[in-house]
């Protein structure tokens, strides 16, 4: 699994449409193997890429959860505590 993709679910705000296009982009540069698709391949790579973020955006709105929503600021926080100590 790529690092730079992070959970989508469950926070408040919901996902907005970029960070769900950033995410499938992502993806598809790791299965690709590239970062940025030759003129010939770039048809294909943005095809899948809207596919990608399309099911992903389905499957967002259509999972449950009986948990809070989770903030964004308080995982950030977190995140950067977990990086301090790995990397202090």
């Amino acid at each position: 699994m790529c690092r730079n993709i992070k959970t989508l679910f469950n926070f408040d705000p919901p996902a907005t449409h970029d960070e769900i296009h950033d995410a499938a982009l992502q993806f598809v540069r790791k299965l690709s193997g590239a970062n940025k698709p030759s003129k010939k391949n770039e048809e294909a790579f943005n095809r899948a890429v809207d596919t990608i973020a399309d099911a992903a955006h389905e499957m967002l709105h259509a999972m449950e959860t009986h948990q809070h929503p989770r903030n964004r600021d308080e995982e950030a926080a977190k995140a950067k505590a977990r990086s301090a100590l790995r990397f202090a």
